[in-house]
């Protein structure tokens, strides 16, 4: 009986994917954590089917794998595989790219919301028993007067832009795998990385976690920004250096940022930037929804099935032919 394997996940059970999987003759079999390498050796070894979502599969990993057909991520980005590894041994990768578009764009625009709006703090004075604004006066932004820099043009940053759209403010746009035209098009002014850096009231990443994006956000490039911007990161955590962005908030080189992704993930509770204020952290949440759940699983789960009745896979981003 030919195997899949379920490297780690964050749901209830595996009953979506055992739905799929198992009434093919295939067995499936998961454990809800592999954070290092070495969790994953003997589970993998004689797999046919890898489904991974946070775990570590590198090439150490890759390397025990004896049988493998395909390895599907849970979720848009594959930065948890190593994808030239898996391209040696001739083992497809695939992802689930159309899943929590409108989740992810959502969250961004809540937390550029709360970030110009000053939501959260303002909350929290009321609670703690007082009244008033709870932020000096020039803290509060209307994004109608703003340039807001949107980095990454695909599904999730044309969202993102599409909804700011409505509240007037000038969108410059950096994504060199986009044609300028299809920026115009969009409503949108394409700018370099670091015209919209220097531009920008507010820059929001959109991108994935590549060796060209890891650590974009740097002391080096927060210095090109213009004093006072503010950041959101629903992206990638690996998009930004921590320990310089804590540094910038506390200079108030960057007044605010919020972050729905960090590196380290988690971040540890007794880093500086966890303590700031000024910036508002989510635990990498910003694509929960039943519906996108739901749906991620499946997807994911389909892929197995396909590569189980040798149907061809879509959605490969190692090059291997399937």
């Amino acid at each position: 009986m030919k195997k899949a394997v379920v490297t780690d996940y964050a749901f209830d059970d595996l009953e979506i994917e055992r739905a799929v999987i198992e009434p093919l003759g295939c067995q499936l079999v998961g454990q809800k954590i592999g954070r290092t390498p070495e969790q994953l050796f003997d589970l993998v070894r004689d797999a046919d089917f890898v489904i991974t979502q946070f775990a570590p599969v590198n090439a150490a990993v890759i390397a025990r794998m004896q049988k493998c057909r395909v390895i599907v991520r849970y979720g848009i980005g594959v930065d948890n595989v190593d994808l030239k590894a898996a391209a040696a041994q001739n083992v497809p990768v695939c992802n689930v790219p159309d899943y929590c578009i409108d989740e992810v764009a959502d969250h961004a625009l809540a937390m550029i919301l709360d970030l110009t709006r000053k939501i959260t703090a303002n909350a929290a004075k009321v609670k703690a028993g007082g009244w008033g604004l709870a932020v000096p006066l020039r803290a509060l932004f209307v994004l109608k007067s703003m340039t807001v820099g949107v980095v990454g043009f695909g599904r999730i940053g044309r969202e993102v832009a599409s909804r700011l759209k409505a509240f007037k403010c000038k969108l410059l746009v950096c994504d060199p795998a986009v044609e300028a035209a299809a920026v115009r098009a969009a409503g949108c002014t394409p700018a370099a990385l670091p015209e919209l850096l220097s531009a920008s009231d507010l820059v929001t990443l959109h991108c994935p976690s590549t060796p060209q994006t890891q650590s974009m956000i740097n002391a080096r490039s927060i210095a090109a920004m213009k004093p006072g911007a503010m950041l959101v990161n629903t992206s990638r955590g690996t998009l930004v250096k921590t320990d310089d962005l804590a540094a910038a908030i506390q200079t108030g080189r960057i007044s605010a940022a919020a972050l729905d992704v960090t590196d380290p993930e988690p971040i540890p509770p007794e880093h500086p930037i966890v303590k700031l204020d000024q910036c508002i952290i989510n635990a990498h949440i910003a694509s929960a929804s039943p519906q996108s759940v739901e749906k991620l699983r499946t997807e994911a789960a389909t892929l197995v099935a396909r590569a189980f009745r040798g149907e061809p896979l879509p959605n490969i981003v190692n090059g291997v032919k399937a």
